[in-house]
């Protein structure tokens, strides 16, 4: 007598059949967050299509995480509070917060190398790293603080703060290029900070699409 067969999900993956311990579905729902959101970016995946990735009822996805939006946070695995680094941007005005944006990431990640390095190796290439971190970092930490700092168009504004500082990661902690590599955070902040400057403060005309 042959044995059950799995079928499979609308991704081309197996659908796993039979209940699961709590420990293996927040598991394989963060394994599949991870490939669909880097496939598809954070808009465009869907609850659904994460859990028929994962073999799970969509429903797990709230039950285990309270949303896509924790997920996301969960599969991106920050190595550091999203909420505490908030506070610290928000602890001043908003004309030295370019100063503040850098200083507190250089001492976040400084103080989590390894943990950034090894961020961005765990997904299927740099670019899919980059751009998970850059949608977490411009929804969840440098969008929020903006917002609250009363700084226009947080949105974009956050976009463009955050590739600023996912490309002084990558090249800090995990490229290891010169000078950014060794450079003392006072002078990166001192480089840095008029770039940020204009990102936050110049007038903004609205993004446009790419030919």
């Amino acid at each position: 007598m042959n044995g059950p067969t799995n079928s499979l999900d609308e991704s081309g993956g197996p659908r796993r059949r039979g209940p699961r311990s709590g420990g293996d579905t927040r598991a394989a729902l963060l394994r599949a967050a991870k490939e669909v959101f880097a496939e598809r970016g954070y808009e465009r995946a869907t609850v659904r299509v994460i859990a028929e990735r994962a073999g799970v009822d969509p429903a797990m996805v709230n039950h285990s995480f309270g949303g896509k939006e924790k997920l996301f946070a969960a599969a991106v695995e920050l190595p550091f509070d999203p909420a505490l680094v908030v506070e610290t941007i928000l602890a001043g005005e908003a004309e030295s917060a370019p100063e503040r944006l850098i200083a507190t990431f250089v001492s976040v990640w400084d103080a989590h190398a390894d943990g950034f390095a090894a961020l961005v190796r765990s997904f299927s290439s740099t670019a899919a790293a980059a751009e998970m971190l850059r949608t977490a970092l411009s929804r969840f930490v440098i969008g929020e603080a903006l917002g609250r700092l009363g700084i226009d168009q947080p949105g974009v504004r956050g976009g463009l703060v955050a590739s600023q500082i996912i490309g002084l990661g990558i090249t800090r902690y995990t490229l290891r290029l010169e000078p950014m590599s060794t450079a003392d955070p006072a002078w990166l902040v001192a480089v840095l900070a008029p770039t940020l400057r204009r990102y936050l403060f110049d007038e903004l005309a609205p993004p446009s699409a790419r030919d």
